[in-house]
């Protein structure tokens, strides 16, 4: 039951993430004043399945130099380490509920970046490993601050478990108390998931595509599957934790939706940072930032305990 329903839980999220590309291209449509895909299907509906069809049916690139196996297996060991992390979702086993739930998460997200460094040093390509070199510092960079801040979440709410964040919330939403570190917290992890403005390591205009450049057909779809499923970890994650976290209404799923949104709103609005500003934000502002509030926290953990 368990197998079952988890491959049920993988089947809809990557329905899911069809429909998000959709949502995205929609958006970005009426933000840049232009119509977004509108044929295939009522209203463009069925747009992610012909683009799905599209993308798996075309050729796949063969490199003559670099490691072929690497190469291949890279995209499948991303979105196998996405999916992982969709193990902390509300299922019918309520597996919610590991004791570890976000340290598990946390070990999963530094995993992410071996699969952008490997599958970009294998591709043996200059604008791949540039994006590679950029991905790497801007990932390790960013995950020295989110997890800065989510060990604040963890001495505020003294344990790992999320079932935690559900049951202290139930009058007052940790949003309200932790604003800054919502904005943070949000702002990493646009960072960690490479998108705008904080997308250094798909830079089109100046990298090609970045460190998926010599990618194509399924190789590409994994890649882009992953980026797309963390996403919505990542809203489902920060919902949970600074929006009271009561996954069984269904005003849950549409604070992720909003969170979702705002992804795109942010792409659609702001232009791409400068690569040493964006250091300069880590390192000099939310760092110490950072820093200062889990001394705050671990001063009130002791005083408390």
């Amino acid at each position: 039951m368990f197998i079952l329903n988890f491959l049920i839980l993988v089947i809809m999220i990557l329905i899911s993430v069809a429909f998000y590309v959709l949502l995205e291209r929609k958006v970005l449509g009426y933000i840049q004043a232009r119509s977004g895909p509108f044929k295939v299907g009522m209203l463009g509906i069925l747009q992610p399945f012909s683009d799905a069809v599209s993308l798996f049916s075309s050729e796949s690139y063969f490199i003559y130099f670099g490691n072929l196996m690497i190469y291949f297996f890279t995209p499948m060991l991303g979105l196998l380490t996405s999916m992982n992390m969709w193990c902390l979702f509300p299922c019918i086993f309520n597996f919610i509920s590991l004791p570890l739930g976000l340290l598990f998460f946390i070990c999963c997200s530094s995993f992410l970046v071996y699969s952008i460094l490997l599958s970009s040093w294998s591709s043996n390509s200059m604008y791949s490993l540039i994006g590679c070199i950029r991905s790497v510092a801007q990932s390790i960079s960013y995950e020295v601050c989110m997890f800065l801040l989510l060990f604040n979440l963890i001495l505020f709410f003294s344990g790992f478990n999320l079932m935690k964040f559900h049951y202290l919330q139930y009058l007052n939403w940790f949003l309200f108390i932790g604003y800054p570190m919502f904005l943070m917290l949000f702002s990493c992890i646009l960072a960690e998931t490479n998108r705008s403005p904080f997308d250094f390591s798909e830079g089109e205009s100046e990298l090609v595509s970045g460190f998926n450049t010599e990618y194509s057909s399924f190789n590409f779809s994994f890649i882009f599957l992953s980026e797309y499923m963390n996403m919505i970890f990542m809203s489902f994650l920060l919902s949970l934790v600074f929006m009271g976290g009561d996954y069984f209404k269904m005003i849950f799923f549409l604070k992720v939706m909003l969170l979702n949104f705002s992804f795109i709103w942010i792409r659609g609005s702001f232009p791409r940072f400068r690569y040493d500003k964006l250091m300069i934000l880590c390192w000099s502002v939310y760092l110490p930032s950072s820093l200062h509030f889990f001394f705050i926290y671990m001063n009130v953990y002791v005083l408390i305990y």
